[in-house]
């Protein structure tokens, strides 16, 4: 089936101008980045193939270049659009970040920590530095580990909160395993970290730990 032999009216593009990109289908977004067909395929077609052998949208996202053009039909320039489109919407929350208090944009938060530690496949900890206003200044990984540990250093962060003028920082680590519940050893580095931060007038305002799906807020859990 060729776009051509769809009627006008339900094509992808027409879509979105007469409703909204919120009107469309995960399939019908992605022909819009795909744009044309190739060998008798509509881009419909082609788009609904690789978010059938992909998996879900994050697998599809977080492939590599040469995973990806192994698809018939795509290229490397449709790659770069996926690449750049996923970007641009981190840095879109990132903004958000710099621009409000996280603290009353949680969502945004919860979206922007989601996007940038979900689909690692080693354990890693994080931190967002922010300001009196409690505006994002940086975002960090600051320890890297195993699949399943990463060995946190409170002299580091302190060091690190101090060169970034923190005022306070949220916290952030991601479980592979893909499920956002807490361990013991997370509850006693939080605690850890909040003593020796309060010694140098630098609040920690949240702990998130990032699983597959979700991101479980130790502030919401009222395990702060």
């Amino acid at each position: 089936m060729t776009l051509r032999s769809i009627p006008k009216q339900e094509r992808p593009r027409e879509k979105l101008l007469s409703h909204g990109p919120s009107f469309l289908t995960n399939t019908e977004l992605l022909a819009i980045l795909i744009s044309t067909g190739f060998a008798g395929r509509s881009a419909v077609d082609i788009a609904r193939d690789l978010l059938s052998n992909a998996g879900s949208l994050q697998m599809l996202f977080h492939m590599t270049k040469e995973e990806f053009v192994k698809f018939s039909g795509v290229s490397t320039v449709t790659y770069c659009r996926l690449q750049a489109t996923s970007e641009l919407f981190k840095r879109q929350l990132q903004e958000s970040l710099e621009r409000d208090d996280p603290l009353a944009n949680p969502d945004i938060t919860r979206r922007f920590l989601i996007s940038k530690l979900r689909h690692l496949a080693h354990e890693v900890f994080a931190i967002l530095y922010l300001d009196n206003a409690h505006r994002l200044i940086k975002f960090d990984i600051l320890f890297e580990g195993t699949i399943n540990s990463a060995n946190v250093y409170p002299r580091r962060v302190l060091q690190e909160s101090i060169r970034h003028n923190a005022a306070a920082v949220i916290l952030a680590h991601n479980h592979p395993s893909g499920v956002a519940e807490p361990s013991q050893a997370d509850k006693n580095i939080t605690d850890t970290l909040s003593k020796a931060l309060s010694l140098i007038d630098i609040r920690v305002l949240d702990h998130f730990v990032i699983g597959q799906c979700e991101a479980l807020s130790f502030a919401e859990k009222g395990l702060m």
